[in-house]
């Protein structure tokens, strides 16, 4: 399986775009980390008041428990001590509510942030190198299984430019008709470097 290409020049701006592309996600990922953590921040009252709310819930037990055990008045006077205790258990859930809003909206934000950009440049890069990968692999496939040049010279004729097979042979067609072996290899190499392979040398032939 080939993911990149035979020939130096291509071959080195196909790991250029990867590895630009893998920076790219890095820093996008970074950023929304970053991010995370500043909206989080947004859950500093909700802490707050989640502590205080705690503390008065605590210190309301304690305090009825304490009345609790005085003789006579103690049952009758407990009463809004047990109120103010349930509503610091209610401030005390409202913080944490309030925390947890900040959260979900940190997260999806964070989320948001780094999925697109990362997506915008995937939707551009990831079908160029599918494409790349799926062709230069089925090229090799060919070439390796018969080594016949033939068939990449005349996708070299159907394909190039005319200014460019003229620099091959005064007829290119003619001489591939007739089997010359030094027009078909030329031609076949224009076709395989557009695809990123290298042509076989004689001797693999």
């Amino acid at each position: 399986m080939k993911f990149y290409a035979d020939t130096p020049g291509r071959r080195g701006r196909q790991l250029f775009a990867d590895v630009g592309f893998v920076i790219w996600c890095v820093v996008w990922i970074w950023l929304a980390v970053r991010f995370y953590e500043v909206v989080l921040l947004l859950g500093a009252p909700g802490a707050a008041i989640e502590s205080a709310g705690t503390a008065l819930e605590s210190n309301m037990v304690s305090a009825g428990e304490a009345i609790d055990g005085l003789p006579v008045v103690g049952e009758s006077v407990r009463g809004p001590f047990d109120r103010m205790s349930e509503a610091g258990l209610g401030i005390a859930d409202a913080g944490r509510a309030q925390q947890d809003a900040v959260a979900r909206v940190a997260m999806v934000s964070a989320t948001l942030l780094a999925l697109g950009p990362i997506a915008t440049l995937a939707v551009l890069w990831l079908p160029l190198r599918v494409r790349f990968i799926r062709r230069i692999n089925a090229s090799q496939r060919l070439l390796d299984r018969s080594l016949d040049l033939d068939l990449f010279a005349l996708r070299a004729l159907a394909r190039q430019p005319v200014t460019v097979l003229a620099e091959v042979a005064p007829d290119p067609m003619a001489a591939w008709r007739d089997g010359d072996e030094a027009v078909t290899r030329a031609l076949a190499e224009l076709e395989l470097r557009d695809e990123g392979l290298r042509i076989p040398s004689p001797s693999s032939a």
